[in-house]
């Protein structure tokens, strides 16, 4: 089951954040916490997310979601993370949620949708090119960061 999440799935997702970070190997990046996440999501509303819901009521994946903006294009939508725990894998979370954030992208009329993915992760760039996605080579991303 997809649901969107609330307040109460926010320690769920948080742990799934810090799964990801582990799988992508940066577990010390994390820096946010959940209280600040908690504010993001439902105070402030900066972004949104999405649950995966396995039969026994767990919380085993989500996605994370924004409205961008490009000047050739007009509104976006960027999904930050999307994840599913490894032991629920190949069970069709994933794709449920992809598809999800995609139905929300086509809902709010938006011209792209645009996400990150490591050159190393083969099992995530062969899920997106199996959903038709561009995988663009030619941009290179940048990044300030601040205190």
């Amino acid at each position: 089951m997809i649901r969107a999440a609330n307040r109460n799935d926010v320690a769920d997702i948080f742990l799934l954040i810090e799964e990801l970070a582990s799988y992508e190997r940066a577990p010390e990046q994390v820096i946010n916490t959940p209280a600040q996440l908690e504010i993001d999501l439902f105070d402030d509303q900066i972004c949104s997310a999405l649950v995966a819901i396995n039969p026994t009521g767990a919380v085993v994946g989500f996605a994370l979601y924004y409205i961008s903006y490009s000047t050739w294009k007009g509104r976006c939508l960027y999904l930050e993370d999307f994840y599913v725990q490894e032991a629920e894998r190949k069970q069709g979370y994933g794709q449920a949620l992809f598809d999800e954030v995609v139905q929300i992208a086509k809902d709010l009329g938006v011209k792209r949708m645009d996400w990150q993915v490591l050159d190393w992760n083969h099992t995530a760039l062969n899920f997106y090119r199996r959903n038709h996605a561009t995988l663009d080579p030619e941009w290179i991303n940048g990044r300030l960061f601040f205190d």
